[in-house]
């Protein structure tokens, strides 16, 4: 059985880099890391949102099954503005993979491609907010 989302990975080949911009994003700075063998950075990992949920940078030497391009399953953060958040990763340089799209009432989905390839996911969803509230 699937009991939830442990770890959300995306790819860079410069983790650092990623890492910075990641951190200017989300407004805090990774919890963990890993050093490859010649020193640079193979991994950083944050905890976010209102269950702590990992988000992890790879070096893309590791990635399992390399793409073109943008591709795969696209997993959605829970915000609670999407238009801004829409906006503010656009101004941090990624790029409009999906524009805001209603989905019925109380869900609205977008998503960007991060400046290291990545398909990131945002989204307002009512299910969620009952879900938080429930927790609290």
């Amino acid at each position: 059985m699937l009991r939830g989302m442990s770890t959300v990975t995306y790819f860079a080949d410069d983790v650092a880099e990623a890492r910075a911009w990641y951190a200017s994003f989300l407004g805090v700075d990774a919890y963990f890391e890993r050093k490859m063998p010649d020193g640079t950075l193979g991994y950083a990992e944050f905890r976010i949102g209102d269950h702590q949920a990992e988000l992890g940078i790879v070096d893309r030497r590791f990635e399992v099954s390399p793409s073109a391009g943008p591709a795969g399953a696209v997993l959605y953060w829970a915000v609670d503005d999407l238009e801004g958040t829409f906006a503010r990763l656009q101004e941090l340089g990624a790029q409009v993979h999906d524009e805001p799209r209603p989905r019925g009432e109380g869900f609205v989905t977008a998503s960007v491609v991060d400046p290291f390839g990545n398909v990131l996911g945002i989204m307002t969803n009512a299910h969620y907010l009952s879900m938080v509230e429930q927790t609290s």
